[in-house]
């Protein structure tokens, strides 16, 4: 069974590769912040470092070294810090996906809403961490976040024969197991459009999540880019403030 908290990590970069300890082996796995559903203190510790190092924007920049989507973003990695979650893997995504939702709520302007804090890390709702609930497959939601950052970071069709070449030969090297390695050649080689992506939400909070992590995987700026985040939304049925929030969390994290 793909260990999927730990891939979703290793695909944005942190953390050990998944499958290279095994409880099987005689070792004790790798212990993440997703280890257990609900652990909202995990997230809350992972984040509350992350986010105490100059907050969520200190974070942004070149896309981190070793992660996966780094390479299937290509040259947009670097100029849109795809690896921005990277040093605390999934954990921030909850924070900023959680702040998003608290501002839409208030009724703020999305323009001058707050930006997600440590504060805001100590404290996120616990249906906002992806192993909150399963996606609508039943598959765990992890793996439909990492489909969709892969369907949004293509929606430009940039990736080539060269790129597939490098993601595949730094896939092979990750140390991913053999199931969890299928996935992510599976994932690369099949159609990820709009539909697929936005089917994978049972609630709100998967479908702000799943659109947020498509929005960090791009550069909307590009046409095509932009016009797939606006037909994602819709099919999220995500209210128009919300994606304002959404996208205001993510340049946040960018500046």
């Amino acid at each position: 069974m793909i260990d999927a908290q730990a891939l979703l990590n290793r695909f944005l970069g942190a953390g050990k590769a998944p499958g290279s300890l095994s409880p099987t082996q005689g070792t004790a796995p790798v212990v993440s912040p997703w280890t257990q559903p609900g652990a909202a203190g995990g997230l809350a510790d992972t984040a509350r470092q992350v986010l105490g190092k100059g907050g969520v924007g200190g974070l942004a920049g070149a896309a981190a070294a070793g992660s996966l989507l780094s390479l299937v973003m290509g040259k947009k990695g670097k100029k849109r810090g795809g690896g921005m979650l990277s040093h605390g893997g999934a954990a921030v995504l909850g924070a900023l996906a959680d702040r998003a939702f608290q501002n839409w709520q208030a009724g703020r302007q999305p323009a001058s809403a707050p930006p997600a804090t440590p504060q805001d890390a100590q404290a996120v709702d616990a249906r906002f961490l992806p192993s909150a609930s399963p996606a609508a497959n039943g598959e765990a939601f992890e793996l439909a976040l990492i489909r969709a950052m892969i369907g949004a970071a293509r929606a430009d069709g940039h990736i080539d024969a060269e790129e597939r070449r490098r993601i595949f030969a730094q896939v092979e090297e990750a140390g991913l197991d053999a199931e969890a390695k299928a996935f992510v050649f599976d994932t690369l080689d099949a159609p990820v459009g709009v539909t697929e992506v936005a089917a994978a939400a049972t609630t709100p909070e998967q479908a702000s999540e799943l659109y947020l992590v498509s929005r960090l995987a791009v550069d909307p700026d590009d046409p095509a880019e932009r016009a797939y985040l606006q037909a994602l939304a819709h099919r999220l049925k995500l209210p128009g403030d919300l994606v304002a929030h959404l996208d205001r969390q993510a340049d946040a994290a960018s500046a």
